[in-house]
Order: C-alpha cells, then sequence, then structure tokens
C-alpha cells in the first residue's frame, strides 16, 4: 500500500482486496492514457485516472499479447499549478522500475532539489530526440505531506520586510556566482554562514527557534526525494475526494523562496490554516516538467 495515498483521500483503504479493486477501475476507467517507448525498447503504458481536478493516482505497465493491461506500479499524483523552478533538469532512472527522477541545481535553496517526475511518458517521447539534460524547460512542483502543523508567522515592520528581501536578491546573486567560480563570492557565503550561526547560537538561549528561522527546506530521511520544509502558506483551498469524500487541503506554499503547491488530508494537519500562517512537516517532493513542443 502507498503511504501517501491517504493525502489524496484515501485514508481508509486498508486491505489489498479495496486496492485491487481501485487498480482495476483505473485500468477500466482511466481519464488520462498515455503511450511511449521505454529504456528498454519495450511498450509503456501510463494510466491516469483523478479524483479530483488536482489529484489522482497514476498506474503505469504495459500491454500483454492478449491485450490485457500488466501493471508494473502506480502511485498518487498531485498536479501542481505554479511553475515553480526553470532550472536545468537531469532526469535520472530509479533502479527498481520504469520511474524517474528530476535533478536540479535550485540556487534558491542551496541544495541540489530532486523530485519523483511525473509525466513519464511525456519524457520518454522527448528523449527519442534529446539526451537526459533539459534546457528550456519549466517545472512545475508539487508535494504531498503525510502530517503538517500550522505556525504562526514572524511579526515584522516594513523595514524588516524591505531588508529581508534585499538579503535574499544579494545571497541569490552570490550563489549564482559561486556556482561559476567566483571565489569571492563563496568566501562572502562562508562567512554569511558563519555570521548567521552565531546570531542564532546567541538569540536560541532566549528565543523560540520558530521566532529566528522563517522557513526552512531540507532532505529528510533516507529517500532522496523527500524533504522536511518550514513556508508560508500563500493559498488555501478545501476540497473533497470525489470517490471517498474526505476532504482534502490544497495549499500554495513559499519555502526558502521556492513557491508550490501542496496537498494534506484535513485529518492530518494540526491547526487551523490561514494565509499568512507557516506550514511546517514532512513533503514527498513530485514534478510535471513542461517540455517544449
Amino acid at each position: 500500500m502507498h503511504r501517501f495515498l491517504r493525502t489524496i483521500g484515501f485514508s481508509e483503504l486498508k486491505t489489498k482486496k479495496q486496492l485491487d479493486e481501485l487498480i482495476k477501475n483505473i485500468i477500466l476507467h482511466s481519464d488520462i492514457e498515455k503511450i511511449a517507448i521505454d529504456s528498454d525498447g519495450s511498450e509503456f503504458v501510463e494510466m491516469t485516472k483523478m479524483f479530483h481536478e488536482s489529484f489522482g493516482i497514476t498506474v503505469c505497465g504495459q500491454y500483454e499479447e492478449d491485450n490485457k493491461f500488466s501493471m508494473e506500479y502506480y502511485y498518487p499524483v498531485f498536479i501542481g499549478r505554479e511553475i515553480s523552478t526553470n532550472e536545468q533538469i537531469e532526469i535520472e532512472r530509479h533502479v527498481g522500475n520504469e520511474s524517474y527522477a528530476g535533478i536540479c541545481d535550485e540556487m534558491r535553496l542551496g541544495v541540489t532539489l530532486i523530485f519523483y517526475l511525473q509525466n513519464v511518458a511525456d519524457y520518454l517521447n522527448q528523449k527519442l530526440s534529446c539526451d537526459s539534460h533539459f534546457q528550456n524547460v519549466t517545472t512545475a512542483l508539487s508535494a504531498l505531506a503525510l502530517n503538517g502543523k500550522i505556525i504562526l508567522p514572524i511579526g515584522k515592520n516594513e523595514e524588516q520586510i524591505r531588508n529581508t528581501e534585499k538579503n535574499k536578491r544579494n545571497h541569490n546573486y552570490l550563489m549564482a556566482a559561486a556556482r561559476d567560480g567566483d571565489e569571492e563570492a563563496i568566501e562572502s557565503l562562508t562567512l554569511e554562514d558563519i555570521d548567521l550561526y552565531s546570531m542564532i547560537s546567541k538569540r536560541v538561549e532566549k528565543e523560540d527557534i520558530f521566532s529566528i528561522v522563517e522557513s526552512y527546506f531540507m532532505p529528510y530521511g533516507i529517500e532522496s526525494d523527500q524533504y522536511s520544509i518550514m513556508g508560508t502558506i500563500l493559498e488555501i483551498k478545501e476540497t473533497q475526494n470525489k470517490l471517498t469524500e474526505e476532504n482534502v487541503l490544497l495549499m500554495k506554499v513559499n519555502s526558502n523562496d521556492l513557491i508550490f503547491d501542496l496537498c494534506i488530508n484535513e485529518k492530518d494537519l494540526v491547526g487551523v490554516p490561514e494565509v499568512g500562517r507557516r506550514f511546517k512537516g514532512n513533503i514527498w517532493m513530485q514534478g510535471k516538467i513542461n517540455f517544449l513542443e
């Protein structure tokens, strides 16, 4: 049973029999079906059944000689609306099956961003004329969360907000320069980190850590596409899974200046979400690459 099925409203799905019936229904009544040739030269079929305009379940596999569909794997999918990054994307195949990870150096985060690729069939068709590096593409990131908490925002005056924005722009400029090998930029970033560590060490003795750290984005656990995040809520929408009628919350979140859509089951969220408040939780990052026609 996929752990993140509960995120899109399948928390009551408990048995293998229930799962088999759901997968059978998706195969027979899929909303989207795409076909491509996989890395081994075999047919690859991607079927998606939507249980809301933004989320559903994707089943991947191939048709056998008797036209019977053979499933290789499935996963819950949440389609992001926000273009999150324009960085160059490299795509790598997972070892276990015909699924892929997208990788990019996102300078706003300071770490390599890895996400689970949603549109595999599109990628396989594009791969016939390209290599594994894709430039001039946009990527819509989306996150599924198993749990989360709502935290109040940090109070700031207008001057503090202006200084924060100025510091972010300067930091992004230094990160871009450091990535190109600028030694002065690397040294400036090192000194910046030392000053930041010193400031936090002094303030944390008397203040709560979440009144100092406004947002963060960091790897979580042993799987490379899962992260622990905290970010500001920009938009909120409450909706339902059309099949189970479970309440699902869709949010647009800004974490370390990376903006993406996030999905969570209402029963797994602690606190009252409002625009301006912060979301804190662990997420599974997915992404859809918008390939050029």
